[in-house]
């Protein structure tokens, strides 16, 4: 059968358009018929599956568990930062960037500083060769918006990311909105190199579009979809981005967003917390009472809720927001990363949660 995508709406960006999309060109995934209208949650039949990665014992997949499994060692991710921008920030789209995000864009300011590519890689490497032994290390491209930037120049930086020494993977962040099929192609084209472990992370957030309008996202969910069907036919697996706790929205909205998610070929997942930031449009909505983060409780009753949805196959990056030093506000709890951790673990085995036990791919 037809992977069939019904798209509407569309950001217009200088040079990030795609050439065709999903509707044009049918895609085909797992054997299955989907029809993907906006504001309308996704449904599909999916063959059955075990993933192979899953430790026996385990609740969910972890990313941990995954990479050994593929590269029989530790893998260590590597953020470099390449310069990017961001099309939300520089007035392409907006001025605001995203209501959760700040200047620093999830990065490090690395290149500001005048710090290479070659220079950052072996920064990180040094460190962690100190710790992990024979580790395989993945470059992560987290600042901003990866692929956005002239081609030539993305061309450039990712030819360089591909010689740098031990490199195993990649794993390139960025938005919709900023992927024609020029740019897909680059960074498939990386797989010739590093094989098979290239990653785009494409933040969706939520695939409700008046929260994407309240967040300031500049995008709706009918471009996320494109993309992330386009990714999976370029041979790019696709980690999705789902943020819990967003302005005006409360578990039945993120247990629809990981449903319309994973109804699309999704292979992992990382979920957040909504964090307040320093610099981000959060702060003032907080300060005046006009938001109120979910409580630590509340946070792990949505993901012991979500991952039952989630399939066994998909992997799972990430299950909460771990804040930069020094710029998180609130929640407080936020900020104590084993502590939260612990407890999400508490939950999934005092409730016997399981990841994919009520999974829409069936």
């Amino acid at each position: 059968m037809l992977f069939v995508l019904r798209m509407d709406v569309r950001p217009n960006l200088p040079f990030c358009q795609p050439e065709k999309n999903a509707l044009q060109r049918g895609l085909a995934f797992n054997h299955t018929l989907f029809s993907v209208q906006p504001g309308h949650a996704l449904s599909g039949v999916f063959a059955a599956k075990r993933c192979p990665h899953m430790q026996p014992d385990a609740r969910y997949t972890k990313l941990s568990a995954y990479f050994r499994s593929r590269f029989g060692t530790r893998a260590q991710k590597i953020p470099l930062d390449i310069g990017a921008g961001c099309p939300n920030r520089d007035g392409v789209v907006s001025t605001q960037g995203c209501i959760f995000c700040n200047l620093r864009g999830s990065g490090t300011g690395s290149w500001k500083q005048g710090l290479g590519l070659e220079r950052q890689w072996a920064m990180w490497k040094t460190r962690f060769d100190k710790r992990y032994a024979d580790a395989s290390y993945i470059a992560y491209l987290q600042s901003f918006s990866n692929t956005y930037m002239p081609v030539p120049v993305l061309r450039e930086r990712l030819d360089e990311i591909c010689t740098l020494p031990g490199i195993a993977g990649l794993a390139v962040g960025t938005r919709p909105d900023c992927l024609d099929n020029e740019r897909l192609g680059l960074v498939a084209a990386c797989r010739e190199r590093l094989g098979d472990e290239i990653w785009l992370d494409l933040g969706l957030q939520s695939s409700n579009d008046a929260t994407l309008v309240r967040i300031n996202r500049g995008h709706d969910f009918t471009a996320w979809a494109d993309t992330c069907v386009r990714a999976h036919d370029a041979g790019i697996k696709v980690c999705v981005h789902v943020v819990a706790g967003l302005p005006g929205e409360d578990a039945s909205d993120v247990l629809r967003t990981v449903r319309d998610a994973c109804a699309l070929p999704v292979a992992g997942i990382k979920f957040h917390n909504l964090l307040v930031v320093r610099g981000s449009g959060m702060v003032p909505l907080w300060r005046r009472g006009a938001y109120e983060p979910l409580t630590r409780e509340e946070y792990v009753d949505m993901l012991c809720q979500a991952l039952p949805l989630v399939p066994a196959e998909v992997v799972i990056h990430r299950l909460h927001a771990d804040p930069a030093p020094g710029e998180l506000l609130a929640p407080a709890w936020a900020g104590e990363k084993h502590a939260v951790r612990n407890a999400i673990e508490k939950a999934l085995e005092e409730r016997d949660v399981r990841q994919g036990s009520n999974t829409v791919r069936r």
